[in-house]
């Protein structure tokens, strides 16, 4: 069994492979049974396990291996346990995100960050964006984005030890516009 106290070299770091889909499924299921999974993220439990398997598969395909637009980074344990996940989506200068926003430069945009609560404190997180950041920037990107609730310090406080801080930018949450995300950079 590995030492949740050790440094995150205990995991294997690497993208998702397509057939992986399953497994793509499980992780994300248990993420949105996370306390902080409101906070964190956009769909419900429910809403995502109401999706037909074709769904999954199709979220796989698309951000698994070889994609040029996305790419979902998942640690695994040495008895292949996934232990966290996050996705690293390509934003096209010109473009206009989620809120309405136009992309001004070519960047990675990571969302769906999870980490399982055995796993946390020990470093894995930063090495998940430490690979996501390394993607983006052999794609081309200037520089790479995530979006962070006002109330979720605890996610604030690993961005900022990844090397992440806020732009200043600041949206209303999707789910509450008396709320508000934070954007946090990394420049390139």
């Amino acid at each position: 069994m590995t030492d949740m106290n050790s440094l995150s070299s205990d995991y294997v770091v690497r993208a998702i492979r397509p057939e992986e889909w399953e497994k793509v499924k499980e992780l994300r299921l248990d993420a949105l049974r996370d306390p902080a999974a409101p906070l964190a993220f956009l769909e419900s439990h429910e809403e995502a396990a109401a999706k037909a398997d074709l769904f999954w598969q199709d979220r796989a395909a698309g951000s698994g291996e070889g994609s040029l637009t996305a790419q979902q980074f998942i640690a695994e344990v040495p008895d292949g346990t996934w232990a966290g996940s996050l996705t690293v989506l390509m934003e096209e200068p010109g473009t206009e995100d989620w809120a309405g926003y136009t992309i001004e430069r070519r960047q990675g945009h990571v969302v769906g960050v999870y980490v399982r609560p055995g796993h946390r404190g020990n470093g894995l997180i930063k090495s998940l964006l430490d690979a996501g950041v390394d993607w983006a920037w052999r794609h081309g990107a200037e520089r790479v984005r995530l979006l962070v609730h006002e109330d979720n310090s605890r996610a604030q406080g690993a961005y900022r030890k990844a090397g992440f801080g806020p732009s200043g930018l600041v949206v209303p949450f999707v789910k509450d516009a008396a709320q508000n995300e934070l954007e946090f950079v990394l420049e390139r």
